[in-house]
């Protein structure tokens, strides 16, 4: 799992005085709302990296025809007991076989780290009272112990049917 420093990431948010809907000239490494993505995708540079920050009210599906274009794909928890976006990231790893970076942002908690990497999850924006070392402790808490549903990784769970 990579841990995001906000103040050091490669990837930026494009906005404006006007917010978020600003005309956009294509840069490498932009994180972009799926509107402004819907906005430029027809004329984005094919070799230019790009990213998508995808609200958890939304349907993952609409996201699949872009899937090959796209670099990262942010999933945003507004509260840390809301998990639509497990399901969103396990939808792009298992259904749409994505293998560019998934990223949980917002209401990310520590406790959260076995669930994220075992639904696709490979990076994390903490929510800034959390620890990273108490995260990348929590992440191996469940290493060895076997569980009754395949994740991302692994579908085949210790508990199958015979």
């Amino acid at each position: 799992m990579k841990f995001i420093d906000t103040h050091h990431d490669q990837w930026h948010t494009i906005t404006g005085e006007d917010g978020p809907m600003v005309t956009l000239t294509p840069a490498p490494h932009s994180l972009l709302t799926y509107m402004q993505w819907h906005a430029v995708r027809a004329h984005w540079p094919k070799d230019m990296p790009v990213g998508v920050s995808f609200d958890n009210a939304e349907e993952i599906e609409s996201l699949k025809d872009d899937l090959p274009q796209l670099s990262l794909v942010a999933l945003h928890f507004p509260k840390w007991v809301d998990g639509r976006a497990y399901s969103q990231a396990r939808i792009l790893r298992s259904r749409y076989k994505f293998q560019g970076e998934i990223r949980a942002t917002g209401e990310v908690l520590v406790d959260m780290m076995p669930l994220l990497k075992r639904t696709g999850f490979d990076a994390v924006v903490l929510r800034g009272d959390q620890i990273k070392e108490h995260a990348e402790r929590a992440l191996h808490f469940f290493d060895n112990a076997g569980h009754y549903q395949g994740d991302v990784e692994d579908n085949h769970p210790v508990f199958a049917r015979s």
